[in-house]
């Protein structure tokens, strides 16, 4: 069942202070689903996604309803409820044996940081210097239609694309994109003994 947003809505257009006091208390929720999630929890689920919930769980509840017979402020205590059950749901299905967050691989945050660094770096002007001229010197010595097939190969065409686009056996395609890779390897060993 999807909640009546536009009962939020609606309460929020006739309300004046309505804006505000919504705005207040996500911001204010937020805060707290931040901290009874806390630690590793924070990375498997998002506060904000927790507030969300609590939102469309009281709507689903309660409708307009609720937003009608009480004042803005009267509202907290029930919001405060639905987030920190909220949060206890989540911790404990989290912590269910099967998705225990106790047996993942953690360091902590320097870990972490350092991992996503090194995912996500870009080349050292260096590093891109000598892959231009490794792949020149490779196209130079392949023939023109090796060359396109390499050439769309880094592009990230499939072989199958590939065989289409040139009108090329799928087989032709790869066995050239093989001896490419292989000849690579070699290249590879060399430079580096």
């Amino acid at each position: 069942m999807t909640p009546d947003t536009s009962a939020m809505q609606a309460a929020i257009d006739r309300d004046p202070d309505a804006t505000a006091a919504f705005e207040r208390f996500s911001r204010r929720l937020i805060g707290l689903a931040r901290v009874h999630l806390g630690g590793r929890l924070l990375h498997k689920v998002d506060p904000e996604d927790v507030v969300q919930s609590v939102y469309k769980s009281l709507l689903v509840r309660y409708g307009e309803s609720v937003i009608g017979a009480q004042a803005w402020e009267g509202l907290w205590g029930l919001l405060t409820l639905i987030t920190i059950r909220k949060c206890a749901d989540r911790a404990r299905y989290y912590r269910a044996d099967c998705r225990d967050l106790n047996r993942e691989a953690w360091s902590g945050p320097e870990s972490a940081s350092s991992w996503l660094e090194s995912a996500g770096r870009e080349p050292t002007p260096d590093e891109a210097l000598v892959l231009a001229e490794t792949l020149e010197e490779l196209l130079a010595e392949l023939s023109g239609g090796e060359r396109e097939i390499v050439e769309l190969s880094l592009q990230g065409y499939s072989t199958q694309e590939i065989s289409q686009q040139l009108g090329r056996a799928e087989r032709s395609v790869r066995r050239i994109r093989e001896r490419v890779r292989k000849h690579l390897v070699e290249r590879q060993a060399e430079a580096a003994t």
